[in-house]
């Protein structure tokens, strides 16, 4: 009757300890997700493929005037991207990419990892191959996944109210048809017009200032009298005169 009891008592232990290593193991791991899974609390100091894939996710998060890089290193910029976004969504803001700050990212993203409110249709109205523009397919539907991530982010900015997206990725023939400029940032995926809908003109254009977009052009610049232009080339050219930018 002893050994009995030693027995069970050992086994629930076991089983116990068991738990505890589960716990432990899985600890900083969020839930699986269809279009992309982070298997480890990021921080400051990290770096990897996993770190590029949420600078994508944050890269809306810059604060004004500033652009994140999607280099793979975690550097204070990306800590304070994080920060912004976790604020934004009422979690803790520690900088700190853990279960929580996964969650809210896996919420916010359809299989294909674009943002719930914006597609790769909606981006590219004109070749679906995503070629024939000024880079590859390849990079121009990247450029175009990190664009909608920062339309994201602004969309949560204002109210959670729909955007409404005119055009997006143009091949050199699409451009040229509808009298693109020859270096257009749409060659490169990137660019994105805004139709006036829930939001003005100018509205949508002075609130791009603090989601990542280095070119904001808009109302009182030749041509944009009728949308409002994002996209994120390598210096900063902002001109939108009716609208006080």
């Amino acid at each position: 009757m002893l050994r009995g009891t030693v027995r069970l008592i050992l086994s629930v232990v076991m089983i116990a300890a068991a738990a505890l290593v589960g716990t432990v193991t899985t600890a900083g791991t969020a839930h699986a997700d269809e279009c992309y899974t982070w298997n480890r609390t990021l921080s400051q100091g990290m770096s990897g493929s996993d770190v590029a894939e949420l600078q994508v996710r944050v890269s809306g998060y810059p604060g004004y005037g500033s652009v994140l890089a999607i280099d793979g290193s975690y550097g204070p910029a990306t800590a304070a991207a994080v920060k912004r976004f976790q604020a934004a969504y009422g979690l803790s803001a520690d900088g700190v990419a853990g279960p929580q700050t996964f969650s809210k990212i896996y919420a916010l993203q359809d299989a294909d990892c674009t943002p719930a409110h914006f597609s790769y249709a909606e981006l590219n109205q004109c070749n679906s191959t995503w070629s024939g523009g000024a880079v590859s397919a390849a990079t121009a539907k990247r450029n175009a996944l990190i664009s909608m991530w920062k339309l994201e982010a602004m969309r949560h900015a204002l109210g959670d109210a729909p955007i409404r997206v005119t055009s997006g990725f143009r091949s050199y023939s699409c451009n040229s048809a509808v009298g693109g400029s020859s270096n257009s940032r749409h060659l490169y995926g990137d660019g994105v017009d805004l139709g006036v809908g829930s939001h003005t003109l100018c509205r949508m254009a002075q609130q791009a200032r603090y989601h990542g977009f280095n070119g904001i052009l808009g109302p009182g610049y030749p041509g944009h009298n009728d949308h409002t232009h994002v996209d994120h080339r390598s210096s900063r050219y902002w001109s939108a005169p009716s609208c006080g930018i």
